[in-house]
């Protein structure tokens, strides 16, 4: 079993900034990619970054394309995400994934509220 913990919503101002964190803990070695999904209200979730354990691959949606950088600490077990110029449509709650690939998220976490004000 793989952990998840998010933290680092919050409210903040259009136009502003925030970094997302995810700490992963337990058997994190069977882990092979790590992603940030997010579901608005009334919406279906969507996908929004993901990465490879090893950091080299990256993949990111239109939508956060340019604004957004994931990243992550293979010493610390820790997801990151950077989001900038943030817009009200990017309201939603924040979850980080785990799985054994891109495409295969096993493990979430119980996400992480992030509200822009226009």
């Amino acid at each position: 079993q793989v952990q998840l913990v998010e933290s680092g919503g919050g409210l903040v101002q259009a136009g502003g900034s925030l970094r997302l964190s995810c700490a992963a803990s337990g058997r994190t070695f069977s882990v092979y990619a790590m992603g940030w999904f997010r579901q608005a209200p009334g919406k279906e979730r969507e996908f929004i970054a993901s990465t490879t354990w090893s950091g080299r691959t990256t993949y990111y949606a239109d939508s956060v394309k340019g604004r957004s950088t994931i990243s992550i600490d293979n010493a610390k077990s820790t997801l990151y995400l950077q989001m900038n110029r943030l817009k009200p449509d990017d309201t939603a709650v924040y979850y980080c994934a785990a799985g054994l690939s891109l495409q295969d998220y096993k493990y979430w976490g119980q996400g992480t509220q992030v509200t822009v004000s226009s």
